[in-house]
């Protein structure tokens, strides 16, 4: 059964139902001496990565970390992150990766709102981990991982251990507790654009059926070499690269960012079969000038969201020379749809409810109007999700989990559509419609029409009040590096290709934007970065420009 690979649960479970100690285990066994994963430099193969794992597991024992205990990594891609996620999975604790960009207060938070028992960081960020820490009185245990590139030395400042010198004295757990396949295995906290971070509470069963959907979805083999640069404190590196490389008894290659210059090229050196990509990295990669060289690679199939139109796509598997499937995803959900390898893509869609390869794994999408109640088919409303891969719930925020969960459904705070087949097609999330004149209007739309300029890298749209009541639409754009985009040029663009009301009004043209850590332009960010959104922008009604031709 593809996905599976052979690994059978024990009697009276489903095919998902593993706890991550189990699901490594059995990996082990089945191809101990083949290379697992290529990260930072070290190749791993799956018996050591089970011992060091275990190892590690034995070390959190030794610090005093049991069953439930919380333990942040502030940790850039790195084998000791994986080693600590799977460590602490096998003894029950939990996991919590931190955005490494993080500065201080938004360090404490995090560890604060999970009481975080310890710490885990690196050397390059040790001074922003060590000014948190002193924020949370929780955290009884730090470490250090080594790294001999840098200046500051693995013991780092007073109270913190060294990783490595703490593994060495540890012996690798040898008896395991139960940890049931519904137990929290990391705390992945969401990127707060609507107040402070959600702890979201992925369990193991989670994780497991990611990688088994993963691997049946990619019509992955052991044979083949998943790649990402994403980061692994982002669910993405988590659910599908990880678990699906675990699942599918495949090799992983780490890179440790992304990098438009350098991708390429670290795709051939992995030797990549299998890609994923998130946001902003399809149309940047495009725009790159094009080489005799694009064309050298081994990838087959590229997997990300959100959908892009159906001619950038073919574009680009023809320039590259590979497939391509995208699909609609969440944190809260590793379950969302998905295109099929070799379907006839349907334009602008997100494909069809994600599967697990076996059929007692219901996954179910549904429109809701603002009732709660199914939506017709082509009706636009709130995309909702009932599956068993769902997540428990946000750590420690009843309000916001029972906004989310309700009657056995997610509710994603996206709006979409589902075709008469059941296909689903994203329109925006329910925070950015823009209401202007009494027109709905969709940001992700506007976006996509500006992101079609050769010159333009990557824009947001926003809303900003209109003196006639309701919104403007305000358009940020960032140029590609060496162009010159003029505002006006964007308005004209925007005019061919959409109904007037949608055009915007306002442009700001920008150097850069803040991200989330999946790359997403923070427009909570932007929306608060000054009192009046309009002063000083290119205002295409001064200017006189006609839109109604």
């Amino acid at each position: 059964m593809s996905g599976i690979v052979g690994l059978q649960p024990p009697p009276g479970r489903h095919p998902w139902e593993w706890s991550l100690g189990e699901f490594m285990g059995l990996a082990a066994q089945r191809a101990p001496d083949k290379t697992f994963v290529e990260v930072a430099g070290q190749a791993v193969t799956y018996s050591q990565f089970q011992e060091r794992a275990l190892r590690t597991a034995g070390m959190f024992r030794n610090l005093g970390i049991d069953t439930g205990d919380r333990v942040c990594l502030f940790l850039p891609n790195c084998p000791e992150f994986l080693y600590c996620w799977f460590g602490l999975s096998a003894i029950g604790a939990i996991a919590v990766p931190v955005n490494t960009a993080y500065k201080r207060d938004e360090t404490a938070y995090i560890l604060n709102n999970s009481e975080a028992a310890g710490l885990v960081s690196h050397p390059s960020l040790v001074d922003v981990a060590e000014a948190a820490s002193r924020l949370a009185p929780s955290v009884r245990a730090r470490l250090l991982v080594d790294d001999a590139s840098a200046a500051v030395s693995p013991s780092g400042p007073a109270g913190w251990d060294g990783f490595s010198e703490k593994l060495a004295a540890a012996a690798p757990v040898s008896e395991l507790p139960r940890v049931s396949p519904l137990d929290i295995s990391m705390l992945v906290y969401t990127s707060g654009t609507t107040g402070n971070p959600k702890g979201v509470q992925v369990t193991h069963q989670m994780y497991v059926s990611a990688g088994q959907g993963f691997a049946h979805w990619t019509q992955a083999t052991s044979e083949d070499r998943f790649f990402t640069c994403l980061p692994y404190f982002h669910a993405n590196a988590q659910y599908y690269s990880t678990m699906g490389t675990l699942a599918a008894g495949a090799t992983l290659v780490v890179a440790d960012r992304f990098s438009a210059s350098r991708f390429w090229d670290e795709v051939r050196a992995a030797d990549a079969t299998v890609v994923n990509f998130i946001g902003m990295m399809m149309p940047v990669l495009a725009k790159n000038p094009e080489s005799e060289s694009d064309r050298d690679n081994r990838v087959r199939l590229f997997y990300g969201s959100p959908a892009l139109a159906p001619e950038f796509l073919d574009e680009f598997q023809e320039r590259f020379g590979t497939g391509i499937i995208v699909g609609f995803g969440m944190t809260e959900t590793c379950y969302g749809t998905i295109e099929r390898v070799g379907d006839r893509r349907r334009a602008n869609s997100s494909g069809l409810p994600r599967q697990h390869p076996d059929p007692s794994f219901v996954n179910e999408i549904r429109i809701s109007d603002d009732a709660g109640n199914p939506a017709a088919p082509n009706t636009v409303g709130e995309i909702t999700i009932r599956n068993p891969a769902t997540m428990l719930g946000y750590w420690r925020n009843l309000e916001q989990t029972g906004e989310a969960l309700r009657g056995g459904w997610l509710y994603t705070g996206d709006l979409g559509w589902l075709d008469d087949d059941g296909f689903l097609y994203f329109v925006d999330r329910k925070k950015d419609v823009i209401r202007r004149r009494g027109e709905n209007i969709s940001s992700q739309q506007v976006e996509d029409a500006i992101k079609d300029h050769p010159d333009v890298l990557d824009c947001a749209v926003i809303a900003v009040p209109s003196e006639l009541g309701e919104d403007e639409v305000k358009a940020y754009v960032l140029p590609r590096s060496g162009a010159l985009v003029r505002p006006e040029e964007v308005v004209l663009w925007c005019a061919d290709r959409l109904a007037y009301f949608k055009v915007p009004r306002y442009v700001e043209m920008r150097d850069e934007f803040p991200r989330t850590p999946s790359l997403r332009v923070r427009k909570d960010v932007l929306r608060q970065e000054r009192e009046d959104l309009i002063q000083g922008c290119f205002d295409r009604e001064a200017a006189g420009i006609n839109i109604r031709r």
